[in-house]
């Protein structure tokens, strides 16, 4: 509950006439900082108490008597402490001179406390979804416009320390980031864990033999053993080949359990995709070039994920499993999708390693010009009145939804923010 009162005292929501429990008159003049780390909860207000005006800390608690259970009447860093704020005054507390510690009881509307347990009810998937239409079209328009750069930018700092990680090269980070974007989210780390465990050099050496790209691929998968399939020629290539690249290379291949299939159809198993990460490959790897060379033109990236499977995947969903009316492409939803998780946040990440705005911008401009991506979270966020009509609105709800809704965050939420001081008409 101390999270409560510190979000109630932060912005000022304790009530407009403020009396200390020995009855002084306490007005606000600023509620200092939250402190995040050791010492009192917020330092730097300015009071005036009693019509003195007095600049410090305050400290917040429960209870009064919190104060020595948390060891702070031994602790000379709250000895500045000009207000306690707490829920139940059930004792007085006192500086090492002798001094009492002006004490404030929180209190707030019934409303805001109904509003409260509302939005941390954790029944509810989002829990405004009731109370959202309310809110004005330019509240909702600006958290929106933050949401959609704060998503942007965590992208961003995912591929920057990927670039870090493997010596600042751009092709590397542009592989592991396209093969983690190829698990489209259920089967994400798997492939971004695949990509990390060859090194691009190894593959640019057999960049022009498919089948030993794919027996490398796979194989490092932990999807080629040689006991299984044992009619199916082509699996047992490819052990074969992968048998000696391993040796060659000294490769040691992934859990084949860490793959995921539920809820997944023939054409999107990961077998498919990894076929496609080894298509991407073939002829050579220069994507990271190609993407920034056409950053400022969505459909020129779009028309680089043309990367066709030919020969067995163009019958197989699985090994020793043939399947009809495959796709030889992605789909255009799929395109749509790496535009959307993979291209831009890559332009925006090399924008940001050289510190260029315009560079920047266009990858904005991909998420700002792209349809909204269409799932069950969107759908969620329609029915409570919000409707994404650009990329940029459906990473913006994405971002609402699992950083800030997901994680409990209502207090640090602009529409959480605003359903409370509307519940007190402030």
């Amino acid at each position: 509950m101390e999270m409560l009162y510190q979000y109630l005292w932060k912005f000022r929501m304790l009530g407009r006439e403020l009396r200390t429990v020995d009855g002084e008159d306490v007005v606000i003049l600023s509620p200092g900082v939250l402190n995040s780390d050791a010492g009192p909860d917020f330092s730097g207000a300015r009071l005036r108490i009693g019509g003195q005006e007095w600049i410090g800390n305050v400290e917040i608690h429960v209870r009064a008597s919190d104060w020595q259970r948390h060891g702070h009447d031994a602790d000379l860093a709250y000895d500045n402490v000009i207000l306690h704020l707490v829920s139940v005054s059930d004792c007085r507390i006192y500086r090492a001179d002798g001094t009492i510690v002006p004490q404030l009881i929180a209190s707030f509307p019934e409303p805001f406390f109904r509003m409260y347990l509302k939005l941390s009810d954790k029944i509810s998937q989002v829990a405004c979804m009731n109370d959202i239409a309310g809110l004005s079209p330019l509240t909702v328009a600006d958290w929106m416009s933050t949401l959609s750069v704060e998503r942007m930018q965590m992208k961003s700092e995912r591929i920057l320390r990927i670039y870090e990680a493997c010596g600042r090269d751009w092709e590397t980070t542009c592989f592991i980031t396209l093969a983690r974007s190829l698990g489209f989210g259920l089967n994400g780390e798997p492939f971004e864990m695949l990509a990390r465990s060859i090194p691009l050099k190894f593959l640019a050496r057999h960049c022009d033999d498919p089948v030993q790209l794919e027996a490398l691929l796979f194989g490092q998968a932990g999807m080629l053993d040689a006991s299984l399939h044992i009619f199916d020629e082509y699996y047992q290539l490819l052990c074969r080949e992968y048998y000696f690249l391993a040796r060659k290379y000294g490769l040691r291949p992934m859990r084949r359990d860490v793959w995921k299939y539920a809820r997944t159809r023939p054409w999107n198993f990961p077998h498919r995709r990894i076929a496609t990460l080894a298509a991407a490959v073939t002829g050579g790897f220069a994507l990271f070039s190609d993407i920034m060379e056409r950053s400022g033109e969505p459909q020129g990236i779009a028309a680089l994920f043309h990367w066709p499977l030919q020969g067995y995947w163009a019958t197989h969903s699985d090994f020793d499993v043939e399947a009809a009316r495959l796709s030889s492409c992605l789909s255009e939803s799929s395109v749509r999708l790496l535009l959307i998780n993979f291209a831009a946040p890559l332009i925006y990440a090399h924008a940001a390693s050289l510190g260029n705005i315009d560079i920047a911008e266009r990858a904005s401009g991909i998420w700002d010009n792209a349809a909204p991506e269409k799932n069950s979270i969107m759908t969620q966020w329609l029915k409570a009145g919000i409707a994404a009509k650009s990329a940029a609105d459906s990473q913006a709800l994405l971002q609402l939804r699992k950083e800030y809704c997901d994680r409990d965050r209502c207090l640090e939420c602009r529409f959480g923010h605003a359903l409370l001081r509307n519940s007190c008409n402030l």
